[in-house]
């Protein structure tokens, strides 16, 4: 690949939303790298993906220590592409999240929230991304069987640190947000996000999370806001050969797409049809509606998959009539 230069008009058409109380601003859209920038993916697809994110003002990009495959490889892909095409002042304009919380080493020190694990690990994804610091740093999920003291306490080491700006959860339930956001408080280390999964298919957040968020003033960014593909035109006809869904070991089974699901995708693609978009695009507008949403996280496995998601925010605005439409459809 030819040297990078960053497009000169990279922040003229990104929405960029303010991030809970805090100062920090987050684009509409971010990049998440779950899955495509693993070592088994093309270096260079991932590599063109990041920068034509950058280019059309993407300036958050999401990562756990597990994400691969094998663990730890997208961040290790990510950190090369820092190096090639993001040297000097360009690191001030991103944001780089990563997160720790699911199994990454054997032994009982290599997943969880405990003190020993949570520092560990961030230590070993600044190594794998050649980073001194990380923006955000994320308690991937709850510990059952740690005090949510001790976790929250090892957040707040990393900023003090100077190995993180700021903290985020991700996974917590209502109840458990409200437990962490009260220690980190105490603390002197506010959360600034959280990050839920959340679609028109899996709305538990509704359910008082986004409530919670909102009167302590942490943002939101939803992952997996297209269903893992669901919500797409790819399974307008059923399941298409090469989709995830027709991979044993992927996160969506055929199993979860039922007649009834089919039916709802291909209603909701009858209206987003309407209102001139994807059903990607209309599902990506539908989570962003909503004030409390600071971006949607995607995912994306080519240049055109991105381009087609960042198409939602043409168009954001829903009438009270879609709305209803889409919720009779939902439920």
């Amino acid at each position: 690949m030819s040297a990078y230069i960053p497009a000169g008009d990279r922040y003229d058409s990104m929405i960029y939303n303010r991030c809970g109380k805090s100062g920090i601003r987050l684009p509409a859209i971010s990049l998440g790298l779950w899955h495509n920038f693993g070592s088994i993916d093309n270096f260079e697809n991932g590599r063109a993906i990041v920068r034509r994110a950058f280019d059309k003002g993407i300036t958050h990009f999401d990562l756990a220590n597990n994400y691969g495959p094998v663990p730890g490889s997208a961040e290790e892909n990510f950190g090369a592409i820092l190096q090639k095409d993001f040297r000097g002042n360009l690191r001030d304009e991103l944001v780089i999240s990563t997160k720790a919380g699911y199994h990454m080493w054997p032994g009982p020190y290599g997943e969880w929230g405990s003190r020993k694990y949570v520092l560990s690990s961030l230590d070993q994804s600044l190594r794998r991304m050649k980073l001194d610091y990380v923006d955000i740093f994320y308690s991937h999920r709850p510990d059952p069987d740690t005090p949510i003291e001790e976790t929250m306490g090892a957040l707040d080491t990393a900023v003090r640190q100077g190995k993180a700006l700021y903290v985020g959860l991700s996974n917590y339930t209502a109840e458990q947000t409200s437990a962490a956001l009260a220690v980190l408080k105490s603390l002197g280390t506010p959360c600034l996000i959280h990050q839920p999964k959340y679609s028109m298919f899996e709305r538990w957040v509704e359910g008082g999370l986004l409530d919670v968020l909102e009167a302590n003033g942490v943002g939101c960014i939803p992952f997996s806001p297209l269903a893992q593909g669901l919500l797409t035109d790819r399974y307008l006809k059923g399941i298409p050969e090469g989709s995830r869904a027709s991979k044993p070991s992927g996160f969506l089974k055929a199993d979860q797409i039922t007649q009834d699901k089919l039916d709802k995708i291909q209603s909701l693609n009858a209206i987003a049809l309407r209102r001139g978009q994807t059903l990607a695009q209309m599902a990506l507008a539908w989570l962003l509606k909503d004030q409390r949403i600071t971006t949607v996280l995607i995912g994306a496995s080519s240049v055109d998959q991105l381009d087609n998601n960042l198409g939602s925010l043409n168009k954001v605005q829903f009438d009270a009539a879609e709305l209803a439409e889409i919720e009779t459809i939902l439920k």
